[in-house]
């Protein structure tokens, strides 16, 4: 009976663990690719609600649109003498609800050049298919320290 526990237990640890490998794994290679479109296609579900640091609500097929059309600021092809926009994440934590939910919050990090910006981000993801998916995204732009 202690082995069956000690199994369930273990097997419990690992389930919980599975959704929050899948879904960092996924954001890194996400923000490692974030201006190719099929990694925006993959990444976010079709019904997405996504709200920009900005306020803005968009679309899965907003964002696509608006990267065929190369107006995604960040995410586009800087122009001559810009640099180009590159991301990470800090702080990472997954949260699985269960039955395919789970919910994600981490620290976004810009660089451009010589200036970094920061973000806070949150998304819910669900699993469908086999394979998991953004159904809304929430952005918050990080206030730059004041210099005195």
């Amino acid at each position: 009976m202690r082995r069956i526990l000690a199994a369930l237990v273990l097997s419990s640890a690992a389930m919980a663990a599975a959704p929050h490998d899948e879904i960092a794994s996924l954001l890194n290679d996400f923000l490692a690719k974030v201006d190719d479109i099929a990694t925006h296609d993959h990444f976010w579900a079709d019904d997405l609600v996504y709200v920009s640091a900005k306020g803005e609500v968009r679309s899965k097929a907003d964002i696509l649109a608006a990267m065929r059309a190369g107006d995604t600021p960040g995410v586009r092809d800087p122009k001559p003498g810009e640099a180009r926009a590159t991301y990470s994440a800090e702080e990472v934590k997954v949260r699985p609800l269960g039955a395919g939910v789970a919910v994600l919050n981490f620290r976004l990090v810009q660089h451009i050049g010589d200036k970094t910006n920061y973000f806070r981000n949150s998304g819910t993801f669900v699993k469908r298919d086999g394979r998991w998916q953004v159904v809304s995204w929430q952005a918050t732009r990080e206030e730059q320290p004041s210099r005195p």
